[in-house]
């Protein structure tokens, strides 16, 4: 009986972590698309999303995700594939709401109901003046094996002069 208490109070704080992320930072749905047909349950689905980087306004990321359909995914316990793929673009004038550290973290969403979570993290690139974003996800035992990589030369906008991402740097 102990150990039944102990495995729901264990769900219940890893589904209120899952929903907590989640809620802090919500991304805009764009549009989810059936992959795999499942006879009286929700389909295997691909979902695109869109974020704004919360510190470097005028820049916008996109990803597709794969949400796991079935009863198990339908009830959120099913662990998500670590297949994500990202995309970032200059949607107006480029400025820094403060100062960052290479590989800051953007968005984390959790993709299981223990341990793995998709994160989007932020660098300058300071040759180039370019933002380099990545999203990977990470596994407490297997590490992040899959990856993508998107990068947002900074721009003039307008007749604004673009912003240099290396004066923003926290060294």
């Amino acid at each position: 009986m102990k150990n039944l208490r102990g495995l729901c109070m264990a769900l219940v704080v890893g589904l209120t972590s899952m929903t907590t992320g989640a809620l802090a930072q919500d991304p805009d749905l764009i549009f989810k698309k059936s992959t795999v047909w499942k006879f009286m349950s929700p389909d295997h689905k691909l979902a695109t999303y869109a974020i704004d980087d919360p510190l470097v306004k005028g820049v916008s990321c996109h990803f597709t995700v794969p949400e796991k359909g079935g009863f198990s995914g339908w009830l959120g316990l099913s662990e998500e594939t670590s297949d994500v793929s990202l995309s970032c673009r200059q949607v107006g004038p480029i400025s820094f709401e403060g100062k960052f550290e290479q590989g800051d973290e953007v968005y984390r969403e959790s993709r299981s109901l223990f341990f793995k979570k998709m994160r989007i993290v932020r660098g300058c690139d300071t040759k180039r003046n370019t933002l380099v974003y990545l999203v990977y996800s990470d596994k407490l035992i297997e590490g992040s094996p899959k990856n993508s990589t998107s990068t947002v030369p900074i721009m003039p906008w307008g007749s604004n002069e673009p912003a240099a991402c290396k004066d923003y740097l926290d060294d």
